[in-house]
């Protein structure tokens, strides 16, 4: 998805939410999450993280890789960057993996009981490490979280509340 439409379609939300002071927040973390790895926004969510509102942005680089890039909205700064892989067998994931993703969905479950709707499987620290699976569930009274299994440990590393997502995955 270009920047056009996903700018615009954020205009929209905010403009019918009476929020048009976000598009400026919106457009800051843009500049700021393309500074650090050019590339194709495919996909942008809002989710809180501690008290805190970020965006993340799912970029697709020159060379195909694809990059979650979390910005928070209020000052523009980069807070994380992940590197995105299609599969859990990808070496890059598969090497610093000692659970199943069938084990990981059922933490997930277990700590927020609904169904998942999306996984990614995900490496931490710039493609450093750790890896771990990301589920984004629709818990039993609708809220949909972003939940973070270590794909070593098989600890939550994170679960946060999503508010939207623009985008394709």
């Amino acid at each position: 998805m270009n920047r056009t439409v996903v700018t615009g379609a954020l205009f929209l939300v905010c403009h019918v939410a009476g929020a048009g002071e976000y598009v400026d927040r919106f457009e800051r973390c843009r500049e700021s999450v393309l500074a650090e790895h050019a590339g194709q926004i495919i996909k942008v969510e809002k989710k809180i993280e501690a008290d805190q509102p970020i965006y993340e942005f799912d970029i697709r680089d020159p060379q195909g890789a694809d990059w979650d890039i979390e910005c928070r909205m209020r000052t523009g700064e980069i807070h994380e960057i992940e590197r995105e892989v299609d599969t859990p067998n990808d070496p890059l994931f598969k090497d610093m993996t000692s659970i199943s993703e069938r084990r990981a969905r059922i933490i997930a479950l277990e700590a927020f009981p609904g169904h998942i709707v999306e996984v990614e499987y995900e490496v931490e620290n710039s493609g450093e490490g750790p890896s771990v699976y990301e589920f984004d569930v629709v818990t039993e009274n609708g809220e949909q979280m972003k939940v973070e299994i270590d794909a070593a440990t098989g600890e939550i590393g994170e679960a946060n509340p999503q508010i939207w997502q623009i985008g394709f995955e």
